[in-house]
């Protein structure tokens, strides 16, 4: 759960109902989240969430940061939009009852203490079989990232892909990929989608 911040809206009209749940979308295909349910309110949202990996914070980071830049953008507003740091209650689904025991403990205190070396562990072996099977379909070793210019295409898909399926930072994926310097690199990928919606 997260509520806005001195309680202010987070959702103004519909289209940003639309927008947070597109948004939602995109951090689960990040983060290999499943959406169970979700409720969104004029100054907060709930969510049930399932995380295979350990990876909520981080997807919560990306999300939160990404509707919150889409929604300034979209009204012409700036700052923040959240309060504080989200609110989480794990749940054992062992059981079938698993959504009443989430809905029993929600209205008790919550709050969940994250680790973030184990976030991170999980972003980077999701990065690592990324980068694992984009080498192996490009014919590439390991030892062809240091070799190959910084802007190779291939190495400019790979970082794409990362960038739209994990929550790991692009300075990490230019380091990881050895594209030198990420403000350089985040031009050319803004730049090659800006040439995908034109044609």
């Amino acid at each position: 759960m997260s509520r806005g911040d001195r309680r202010e809206p987070v959702f103004l009209e519909d289209a940003d109902r639309r927008l947070f749940l597109s948004t939602l979308g995109e951090a689960c295909a990040k983060t290999d989240w499943q959406v169970h349910a979700w409720c969104l309110m004029d100054n907060h949202f709930h969510l049930v969430v399932e995380t295979p990996q350990a990876n909520l914070a981080a997807g919560m980071k990306w999300l939160w940061g990404t509707y919150t830049a889409r929604f300034n953008r979209q009204h012409r507003l700036f700052g923040h939009l959240f309060s504080g740091r989200y609110k989480s209650l794990p749940v054992d689904h062992s059981g079938n009852d698993y959504l009443r025991e989430l809905l029993r403990q929600a209205s008790q205190q919550m709050g969940a203490h994250h680790y973030g070396e184990e976030r991170r562990e999980s972003a980077e072996d999701k990065a690592a079989r990324l980068v694992a099977a984009g080498l192996k379909a490009a014919g590439w070793k390991e030892s062809d990232l240091a070799m190959r210019r910084k802007g190779d295409p291939v190495k400019l898909d790979l970082a794409r892909r990362l960038r739209r399926e994990t929550t790991l930072p692009l300075k990490w994926i230019c380091d990881r990929l050895e594209m030198g310097s990420w403000k350089s690199i985040n031009q050319r990928l803004y730049e090659q989608r800006q040439a995908n919606v034109e044609m």
